[in-house]
């Protein structure tokens, strides 16, 4: 099953992908959805009104979770590019929900950065409330998998020790455009990222240190994960901020980033406009 959130004349609606059409599940968000302790079957029995597929306009997936917990450090590949040893246990640091965009919306590239980077990466999103999770409950407590792009400001990153002030500027973190569930899903996917159509990114989630159970289940012993919650996943080797020279995202340039089976973001870059 396919679910998304999408922007309408009279508001959001969560929606259930049939084909070419989306189906309102009665719900403002799939956020909203998740918090139902029969959500699939909510979904699955959904008979709302009807939009054509082609043209959506797509908001986050989720909205206003919560929580955006994301992982670092997490591929091989990366792992090497960067000149780190393997982590022992998961590097986490977060966002907040300003950061987050829709499928197609546009990338505000910052004014106070002059170094913008990409960061494709697989997102987890959480459909059960779930503590002290052993490999089983944390497996049960997946909602599904969408698309994220950690788009990261590199010069604030590295400001100090902890990453957070680079990682959750406002308006830069596009989520989508669909949560696919687990059945639906698969595993071992594809994951690429392109600027201006040039691939930037190529690699496989099987190539994660740290999978989506084995982080459910390390978070879940710091804090309760409840629905709707996102966890993103790492990015694999080929970010800008590891090339020599450097390359970073300017005005203008087109950041698309894709995942097998789950969908595509396709986002534009424009500088921040201040009042």
């Amino acid at each position: 099953m396919r679910l998304a959130t999408i922007r309408t004349a009279t508001g959001t609606r969560a929606v259930r992908i049939d084909g070419d059409r989306a189906v309102e599940t009665g719900h403002a968000d799939v956020g909203e959805l998740l918090a139902a302790a029969d959500w699939r079957a909510t979904a699955e029995a959904a008979d709302g009104p009807v939009h054509e597929r082609a043209g959506l306009d797509y908001a986050p997936v989720v909205p206003r979770p919560g929580k955006v917990i994301c992982v670092g450090v997490n591929y091989g590949n990366h792992i090497k590019e960067m000149g780190r040893d393997t982590p022992e246990y998961p590097t986490l640091f977060a966002k907040f929900p300003e950061a987050l965009i829709g499928a197609y919306d546009d990338v505000v590239l910052p004014a106070a950065s002059e170094a913008v980077d990409w960061e494709a990466e697989l997102a987890v999103v959480i459909g059960a409330r779930v503590r002290h999770a052993d490999e089983a409950t944390a497996e049960a407590a997946i909602a599904g998998y969408t698309v994220l792009n950690d788009v990261t400001a590199r010069d604030w990153q590295y400001r100090t020790l902890q990453w957070l002030q680079g990682k959750t500027f406002e308006a830069t973190t596009p989520i989508g455009p669909e949560l696919v569930t687990p059945d639906e899903a698969g595993t071992g996917l594809d994951l690429s990222c392109a600027v201006d159509g040039e691939t930037v990114q190529t690699a496989n989630t099987d190539d994660m240190v740290f999978g989506a159970v084995a982080t459910i289940a390390y978070v879940s012993t710091i804090l309760t994960l409840n629905p709707g919650d996102v966890l993103a996943l790492g990015t694999p080797g080929g970010v800008g901020h590891a090339r020599k020279p450097p390359r970073y995202l300017t005005p203008g340039a087109v950041l698309t980033t894709s995942i097998q089976g789950l969908g595509e973001l396709r986002n534009t870059c424009v500088p921040e406009k201040r009042a």
